[in-house]
């Protein structure tokens, strides 16, 4: 299967939770699927996903047998079929729906954003099922989550899905209402090189404080002004 594009998705992802946490408003109208996948929380990254937009997506993913439309409905109704055409179990199904709408997150974080979709006894379980994603993308060669290098100050490593390719979306760019805008033009770049840039930016900032306080201290040693 295809890898799926950014906007697939968030298509695909805002089904599976909305047949979680709605399920007396699911299969979704394209209206409902509209709005949840415009949302502004619990979304990372935040989108402004046009009506042709989400309509488009949704007929490559029918094409892919991954969302069907729902039969005996006067206005059309759309719902997943994840499960089958991934060929994962629930747990797996809840963590990797999550990580497509909320973006690379811990374990601990995974288990307190799928109490909603799913109840893992505890955060060794969310660990048990990442290791099975892993393992079985390493013995059938078709990766589904990555463990991304542990980030500057954070106790626990956080991984992401790979069901987009196993690099980070093109550079994004804030549109006027606060929704990331996709640039095209914009090499995508790996995770772990996004992870290695945030680490040098940040001994970078590092350095620089301590070169603006010896400068300071200079400043004061020979009486001069610092304007």
């Amino acid at each position: 299967m295809r890898a799926l594009t950014l906007i697939e998705a968030r298509v695909l992802a805002t089904l599976m939770e909305k047949a979680r946490t709605v399920p007396d408003s699911y299969p979704l109208s394209l209206n409902a699927l509209l709005l949840g996948c415009n949302q502004k929380t619990s979304r990372d990254p935040v989108m402004d996903l046009s009506e042709p937009q989400a309509q488009a997506a949704l007929e490559t993913l029918k094409a892919q047998s991954l969302v069907f439309e729902a039969a005996s409905s006067r206005v059309p109704r759309f719902e997943h079929n994840f499960q089958r055409g991934f060929g994962v179990n629930e747990p797996q199904a809840v963590l990797l729906g999550l990580l497509m709408l909320r973006g690379p997150q811990t374990p601990g974080e995974l288990r307190t954003s799928s109490e909603r979709w799913y109840k893992f006894a505890d955060i060794a379980s969310v660990e048990d099922t990442l290791a099975e994603l892993k393992a079985r993308g390493e013995d059938s060669g078709a990766t589904m989550v990555l463990q991304l290098p542990r980030a500057a100050g954070m106790r626990e490593q956080r991984w992401a899905h790979t069901l987009c390719g196993e690099t980070l979306q093109p550079a994004q760019r804030s549109s006027g209402d606060g929704a990331m805008d996709m640039d095209p033009e914009t090499e995508p770049i790996s995770l772990g090189q996004a992870e290695r840039l945030q680490q040098r930016i940040a001994a970078l900032e590092s350095q620089v404080l301590q070169l603006q306080g010896q400068l300071a201290a200079l400043h004061k040693e020979l009486g001069l002004s610092q304007a």
